[in-house]
């Protein structure tokens, strides 16, 4: 290989030659999908508003190729990767880039706010930009949300229906826990449709840039978180069955059912309605009253 040290590694040339060179085979276990269409690469890093000041963690850099566009904008980049036999392959090609920091650890595992305290101190923000494995993607977005970082934006790569899903508003069958949860701490936006085209190997389905701008304060107010979520999946148990029935299964009993009808009643809820018809503002308000119902219950 003789090209020059700061050559794009996302063209499916180089990209095909640093895989032969150092010998490595993918692991499809790992969900490894290299990225290889720079145009795409570069919507991915210019979607998170970066500049010298500001701070990026990726998670799962590969062989580099978002990383080098990552490290000619940002101040600062710390890849996490989980694949050993990559940690070589990643020295080599972000050897021009000394603000560029591998670790290598499962994101999933590791303590991000020590993380955070040893990396990021003196950068005006940071942001996640990744192009996550898709076997992976809820957990690490719900680690990342649910853990309350302080965050500008996280712009990741993953599988259009997930996307969507995020995305999605009250009414389709897209709609569902995963798109109150992200919208409880985020304003999703999906920047761009990516065909499979573009990776090596091809997945077997679409993916798509997501772009999330972290809330300063959650979208609604909520007592309890835990038993906002508790509430959310148990309307979403069953996506056929009426809101009572969800309720009644998951939440109340028999016993408590005339409780479970007031409450509804209170909320102005009809407990015939189904759970992909309440906005995130209705579970809030029946997670209150439910929780206010309990209290009197003590």
């Amino acid at each position: 290989m003789n090209e020059h040290p700061t050559a794009d590694v996302a063209t499916p040339r180089r990209t095909q030659d640093i895989i032969r060179k150092h010998g490595f085979t993918l692991k499809k276990s790992l969900g490894q999908n290299f990225l290889t269409d720079l145009n795409i690469l570069n919507k991915i890093a210019s979607a998170a508003k970066l500049d010298d000041t500001k701070g990026v963690l990726e998670i799962g850099p590969g062989i580099g190729a978002l990383t080098q566009q990552l490290a000619k904008a940002a101040g600062k980049v710390v890849a996490v990767e989980i694949d050993g036999r990559l940690l070589p392959i990643l020295e080599e090609t972000l050897q021009p880039y000394p603000h560029a920091t591998v670790v290598h650890g499962d994101v999933l595992k590791l303590d991000l706010d020590e993380l955070w305290a040893r990396h990021f101190a003196g950068c005006s923000g940071v942001s996640v930009v990744a192009n996550l494995p898709y076997y992976v993607t809820t957990p690490i977005m719900m680690k990342l949300l649910e853990q309350k970082l302080p965050l500008e934006y996280i712009v990741v790569m993953i599988q259009r229906e997930v996307a969507e899903r995020m995305a999605a508003k009250p009414g389709g069958k897209e709609y569902g826990s995963l798109s109150i949860a992200v919208q409880y701490y985020a304003e999703p936006d999906v920047v761009a449709i990516v065909p499979p085209t573009v990776f090596i190997p091809q997945p077997n389905v679409d993916s798509a840039v997501i772009r999330l701008k972290l809330r300063q304060t959650p979208a609604v107010h909520v007592e309890d978180e835990a038993l906002f979520f508790e509430v959310v999946h148990a309307c979403f148990a069953q996506r056929r069955k009426t809101l009572s029935n969800n309720l009644l299964a998951g939440l109340f009993d028999k016993a408590s059912k005339p409780a479970m009808e007031s409450i509804l009643a209170e909320c102005g809820i009809d407990p015939v309605r189904r759970g992909e018809t309440l906005g995130i503002d209705e579970y809030a308000r029946l997670a209150n009253a439910i929780l206010a119902y309990r209290k009197q219950l003590r």
